[in-house]
């Protein structure tokens, strides 16, 4: 196939914004770039968009490439897309537009692998974030504040995506965790489990926690929102 342009025309980039909780704080995974520009400087895992590929692929291939985050590890997780970036002078090498994407996924469900021209992934709390390649702390800025709309006081069923930092079987402590990490605020323990009773249709696996150092807790699984009466 070739292509002919009687006028300039940018380049397009996916890139990739992975979200976990680890250790009660909210994490994002970042590769160190191996390559110019910004070489030595941490992003979001990204890259072109092949000729033959839709947006979602690309990037899904990009994360793979990048961080070792294969399709297979983010399957039944949320993928969405955030929105495009397209300042004039955002990439130093050609006039770029990327189109961003975030998903959300269990501490224990990822191992981050750096490959291609990645020098390193790693996973940075977003409370100490090195300084960033591009636009990316624009970008991470926009991406906290959409998650953070999704356990706004006015929830919706967009919220169900806070469960995938979740274990298939969590406790109700860890589930207030998670909400209180994506909304950034504290939230009082009993209208907390009223809330996510009235509002989340909780399956009780009538089984407890085992080891560690508290008391033993229940496990419970999610079902789905709850219907409107």
């Amino acid at each position: 196939m070739t292509y002919q342009y009687e006028y300039p025309h940018p380049a397009v980039t996916t890139d990739t914004a992975v979200f976990s909780i680890i250790e009660g704080r909210l994490n994002v995974a970042l590769i160190e770039r191996g390559g110019e520009p910004y070489k030595g400087h941490w992003a979001l895992p990204g890259g072109f968009v092949q000729m033959d590929e839709d947006l979602e692929t690309g990037a899904r291939r990009e994360l793979a490439e990048e961080a070792g985050v294969t399709p297979a590890q983010l399957e039944g997780l949320p993928f969405l897309q955030l929105g495009a970036y397209g300042r004039p002078d955002r990439d130093p090498r050609e006039r770029v537009i990327t189109v961003v994407f975030l998903t959300l996924v269990p501490m224990d469900r990822l191992k981050l692998v750096a490959s291609t021209d990645a020098a390193r992934a790693e996973w940075f709390s977003f409370d100490a974030l090195p300084e960033l390649a591009f636009d990316h702390a624009r970008i991470l800025e926009d991406a906290r504040q959409a998650l953070a709309k999704l356990v706004s006081t006015d929830l919706g069923e967009d919220a169900s995506v806070v469960f995938s930092f979740l274990p298939e079987e969590f406790t109700l402590s860890q589930a207030q965790v998670a909400f209180e990490t994506i909304k950034g605020a504290p939230l009082e323990k009993r209208n907390f489990r009223k809330w996510i009773n009235s509002h989340w249709d909780l399956e009780d696996l009538q089984k407890k926690t085992t080891g560690g150092r508290h008391r033993p807790a229940s496990l419970y699984k999610l079902k789905g929102p709850r219907k409107a009466a």
